[in-house]
């Protein structure tokens, strides 16, 4: 499976053999925001724009938005975690996964940072 990228908004992206992008947040993302209690998903279909608000996600410290890390449309949801909001504590960047987008222009990726140079961002917070 190819590795995933990241953003500064704290954002992760894995393109998946089948071409979509799944989207989910960081472990740093989860570990600040606290227990999560509820989310907010973009419908399958649903056009966004890099940098739109695309979902919401609540926890006991406060309410945030996720970005789209890139443009496309959204192909699927996660459920479980609109029924389960704590999966995303749990595993952020596997099973807690918030979104798939069909990718407008997939060699966009190129603006993202890998796993060392997001880790070397974290620590600069």
């Amino acid at each position: 499976m190819p590795d995933k990228l990241y953003t500064h908004d704290h954002e992760w992206l894995q393109i998946g053999e089948d071409g979509l992008a799944t989207i989910g947040i960081t472990d740093h993302a989860q570990n600040a925001l606290g227990d999560i209690v509820f989310v907010e998903l973009p419908e399958p279909g649903r056009s966004i724009a890099k940098g739109d608000g695309c979902a919401v996600v609540e926890s006991v410290k406060a309410a945030s938005d996720i970005y789209a890390p890139l443009s496309g449309t959204v192909a699927e949801n996660n459920p479980a975690i609109v029924e389960e909001p704590a999966l995303i504590n749990k595993d952020p960047e596997s099973s807690g996964w918030f979104f798939k987008l069909r990718l407008d222009d997939p060699t966009a990726i190129g603006g993202l940072m890998s796993k060392a140079d997001y880790d070397k961002f974290v620590e600069t917070l």
